[in-house]
């Protein structure tokens, strides 16, 4: 990397456990080291997944998976197939989620099924941003989910 460019590129501050800064510094030296390459190499790989995604659900499958997501904390130890299966299902079961987006259950299922825990990580990730990133409402998924229909 251009060192020019390295001073000019813009700082995040992340909160992390005691466990994950100790990690940081055992393998990075600092944990500002460690931040500068997992940070970059954490989004590029979120970018990677949502395309091996994109365009396999349908509109309102997508819009099942996000509903699903609402009020949701996602944690790193969380993200993996089994929660994304486990929190649509329960959407589906509990609340009838599908059926209000006109998406198959089971059609919805088997494609979740076949992701893998990075690429349902990332789903997930995109799942939740949409209700953290601002004040979003139903009418605001449209738009949203079109980015990766």
């Amino acid at each position: 990397m251009d060192q020019d460019k390295g001073d000019c590129m813009p700082q995040v501050a992340a909160r992390v456990s005691d466990e994950h800064e100790q990690w940081l510094k055992e393998y990075f030296r600092t944990k500002s080291a460690g931040a500068e390459f997992v940070v970059p190499w954490a989004v590029d790989t979120f970018f990677r997944s949502i395309n091996a995604v994109r365009g396999q659900f349908s509109t309102a499958e997508l819009k099942t998976v996000l509903e699903a997501h609402k009020d949701v904390k996602l944690l790193p130890d969380q993200s993996r197939l089994a929660y994304l299966q486990l929190r649509v299902q329960d959407a589906c079961e509990l609340n009838m989620t599908h059926t209000k987006y006109g998406a198959s259950k089971a059609n919805l299922e088997a494609k979740l099924k076949r992701l893998n825990d990075t690429q349902a990580a990332a789903l997930m990730i995109w799942a939740t941003a949409f209700w953290v990133s601002k004040e979003q409402k139903e009418s605001d998924m449209e738009e949203y989910v079109r980015q990766i229909s």
